[in-house]
């Protein structure tokens, strides 16, 4: 496999020159010497980066393909009600032409940004993602995605100037697809985005809750509400997202259908509240990433939160080795992912080349409590390098406090 040079490593240009690593811990066993080289580029935009000189070439690395989402299939079961449903539910959704036609990943039509910041998310109105937007630029104009892959692509060819894109959520983990993406995708983080999940029964106006024979939802909306589906003895059918399958039962007028949804999501398409915060947990909290072209400042004016990604190379002990850099100098570690290397996801232990004893190759993903302005985190990122084949820093961002 051909060899490449490595990411480069973004530093803050606070301590220009300065040699990192275990030694300032006092240890002089440490002389790897990073010799780390910071530029400050004030004629084009501010902004801090570093190039590191200690790794001579590295593995590429092409996260996993594109899936293809299930496409639910809604039967109307007939009858006059059905009919009676229908025509009232195009009465209620005539302007529905009027909301934004989602991006795709091959649409490149440019459009004039004005003066409000564009922002992306996958999904249609009413989505928790368009949520998280709003809460972060609550004056700008969201952009809808049809996938993720169309969010980090739109950011790239400046049809918008950021995207908000889940990465984890308290009840269903994390969404291995957007880490993916972080890699394949030159953005930098430089926000988060805390969102409360209030999940509510929707159905046609008029509609009871004792009527409803399916539901539709994204998959991990309908395993949050898995208690509260089961007591109503209703059938699940997978949707692409929240507030598509909102858009779906609004469309399809069938009274026998329902879906999981936002609130909003109701009042953009004109369906009723049946029963709201339906989900099993009630601490039901997404975190979204905010993506950008260029990375910002960090400061130390605030808490701040560095996201990196590495791959580790042979030896026993090297991840205990690998955290324990953050460990000795006090520095907290709010999240571990770690992700099997697509394109070599398999590493010979042994000489042999038999391939008897294999395990997987991970990249793994952390985030950790400080700036990148901080000497502190400067140094334990030239520490890790002693045991790290490929580093890079995805973001280093203010944390968001309140929900």
């Amino acid at each position: 496999m051909a060899l490449r040079a490595a990411p480069p490593i973004w530093v803050s240009p606070l301590r220009p020159h300065s040699n990192v690593g275990s030694s300032d811990l006092g240890s002089t066993r440490c002389s790897f010497g990073l010799g780390l080289r910071c530029s400050w580029d004030l004629e084009r935009f501010p902004r801090w980066e570093c190039c590191c000189l200690a790794v001579s070439a590295q593995r590429a690395i092409i996260p996993v393909e594109d899936e293809k989402p299930l496409t639910p299939e809604v039967e109307p079961s007939g009858g006059a009600a059905d009919q009676s449903g229908a025509s009232q539910s195009r009465e209620f959704h005539k302007d529905l032409n009027l909301l934004p036609k989602p991006l795709t990943a091959t649409d490149l039509s440019s459009s004039d940004s004005g003066k409000k910041v564009r922002v992306a998310y996958q999904g249609i109105p009413g989505a928790y993602s368009e949520a998280a937007a709003l809460k972060a630029y609550p004056n700008c104009e969201t952009v809808p995605c049809e996938q993720f892959e169309a969010a980090f692509k739109a950011v790239e060819l400046w049809l918008v100037d950021k995207a908000v894109l889940p990465i984890e959520n308290s009840v269903g983990g994390s969404i291995h697809r957007n880490y993916d993406l972080l890699l394949r995708h030159r953005l930098h983080i430089v926000g988060e985005v805390q969102l409360a999940v209030n999940h509510c029964l929707l159905g046609l106006p008029g509609v009871k809750t004792d009527e409803l024979k399916r539901v539709l939802s994204h998959p991990q909306a309908l395993a949050q509400c898995e208690m509260t589906l089961n007591n109503l003895d209703i059938v699940r059918v997978n949707a692409d997202d929240t507030a598509g399958a909102a858009q779906m039962v609004a469309n399809s007028g069938v009274r026998d259908t329902g879906a999981v949804a936002s609130a909003r999501a109701a009042e953009i398409y004109g369906l009723d509240i049946l029963a709201e915060k339906i989900q099993d947990e009630d601490d039901n909290i997404t975190r979204f990433l905010i993506l950008a072209r260029e990375p910002i400042i960090p400061g130390i004016d605030r808490p701040y939160k560095t996201s990196i990604v590495f791959t580790l190379e042979e030896g026993p002990g090297v991840l205990f080795k690998a955290l324990s850099v953050f460990a000795l100098r006090e520095i907290s570690l709010t999240k571990i992912e770690s992700r099997p290397q697509r394109r070599r996801p398999l590493r010979v232990v042994d000489d042999s080349n038999k391939g008897s004893a294999k395990y997987f190759d991970y990249l793994f993903y952390i985030d950790f409590q400080a700036s990148m302005a901080e000497p502190r985190a400067q140094n334990a990122l030239g520490h890790l390098q002693e045991f790290a084949g490929f580093l890079r820093v995805l973001g280093s961002y203010p944390m968001d406090t309140a929900l």
